[in-house]
């Protein structure tokens, strides 16, 4: 069942749940949780897509545990549940900063915060952060951890070069100083974002700021697949936005067919209402030129993963360390990205992938070229990359080092 944050009154779990049944068949839940946990998120489907392992884990260690998002979503809820996890809809402006939009999500963090009586947040991403941050402290929840998954373009030097983006940057700074103030402990995703969080003074102990490699990826979900290598497939998986460098891979597309004409391209990802959107009508040109095929959008993308050679995304959008890429590395395949923080995070030059320049449609197809010139690569890199998503980002050993860092094992 899927709660709204107007309606805070406890939801008893089904009969079998409450007898202490086997969570996911595998641990059962405990008769007195010992911490009451609630997990923040800026969009619902991100609960189970990339937190679900990590809620699971807390529910396994005995703790009574609220997931919230901002869309009702009763696919969300239903997975939540099979978990023992209970989800709470709170209404959010993903986009933009309205101020009246947005007292009301803080009012309703407070609200929820206070009724439930949390001992522990977690929020993720930075709405969720600075509002969830804030009503934490008004709610006088002591313990507060944040999973800083990626401060955004405004922290980048291209946003910088604009008075705008200079004015937006400050604003920023002053309300993570506020969500941040006397923080339990916050984790960072990638080593630049690590260092502007401390170099901007975001937090008022930076001793309690730890690098983590992501979110991790489910080695045994994301498993290791043979790449096709006979007709070359190169995929990118992002939602539809220009930050995600769709329209440099569009380009590349072309220039690489007019030499090899049996490469095929492959996009996969939802639209965005945001203004950086790329338009149905573009995606539509691409299609039409045979530039690359648009699959539309799906809720499993291991299909279309396994049937790939080479996983590419151009971002130069400010990512954590994009999951995306985690997944395609943890299916064995190699990676082409840009040189730009947590992207490169991912991706050892010449071992797993290749590390292009960003905005650059020259070298991006120039690099694929090689993949075309080159077959062995494909399977040879991908083996390294299986290797790497094993070695560092295995969503496990990531959760074991979250949970031991907030003391919640």
């Amino acid at each position: 069942m899927l709660i709204d944050a107007s309606d805070f009154s406890p939801v008893k779990p089904p009969a079998q749940q409450r007898a202490g049944a086997m969570v996911t068949g595998a641990v059962a839940m405990a008769a007195a949780p010992k911490q009451r946990i609630a997990v923040l998120s800026s969009y619902s489907r991100s609960l189970t897509n990339f937190r679900l392992e990590l809620l699971r884990r807390l529910v396994q260690a005995g703790h009574s545990v609220v997931a919230v998002g901002p869309e009702k979503d009763e696919d969300v809820a239903r997975q939540l549940a099979g978990i023992g996890v209970e989800f709470v809809h709170a209404p959010m402006a993903r986009k933009g900063l309205n101020p009246l939009t947005d007292l009301a999500t803080l009012w309703s963090y407070w609200r929820l915060l206070r009724s439930r009586r949390i001992d522990v947040v977690i929020p993720y991403t930075m709405k969720p952060i600075v509002y969830g941050g804030i009503a934490a402290r008004l709610a006088g929840v002591r313990r507060r951890y944040f999973l800083v998954t990626g401060l955004g373009h405004v922290y980048s030097e291209a946003a910088s070069k604009r008075w705008v983006g200079r004015c937006v940057k400050q604003i920023s700074i002053r309300l993570y100083r506020l969500a941040l103030k006397g923080a339990a402990g916050v984790f960072a995703y990638n080593r630049a974002d690590s260092a502007d969080i401390t170099s901007c003074g975001l937090m008022s102990d930076p001793k309690g700021l730890t690098l983590v490699p992501g979110s991790g990826v489910d080695l045994e979900h994301y498993t290791f697949s043979s790449p096709p290598v006979e007709r070359p497939v190169f995929l990118l998986v992002a939602r539809l936005l220009k930050d995600k460098g769709i329209t440099e891979y569009a380009e590349a597309a072309r220039r690489v067919r007019e030499q090899h004409p049996e490469a095929e391209f492959r996009l996969l990802g939802q639209f965005d209402p945001g203004p950086a959107a790329i338009s149905a009508d573009t995606i539509d040109g691409w299609v039409k030129d045979g530039s690359l095929t648009y699959l539309g959008e799906t809720t499993d993308v291991r299909p279309h993963l396994a049937a790939c050679s080479v996983f590419v995304l151009p971002s130069y959008y400010r990512e954590g360390i994009p999951r995306s890429i985690l997944e395609a590395m943890s299916t064995g395949r190699a990676i082409v990205t840009t040189d730009l923080p947590g992207c490169d995070e991912t991706v050892i030059d010449g071992v797993n992938g290749y590390l292009v320049e960003p905005r650059n449609a020259k070298e991006l197809a120039e690099v694929m070229c090689r993949f075309l010139r080159a077959p062995s690569l494909v399977p040879e890199m991908g083996l390294r990359s299986r290797d790497l998503a094993q070695s560092k980002f295995d969503v496990h050993a990531v959760n074991t080092l979250l949970l031991d860092r907030m003391a919640l094992l």
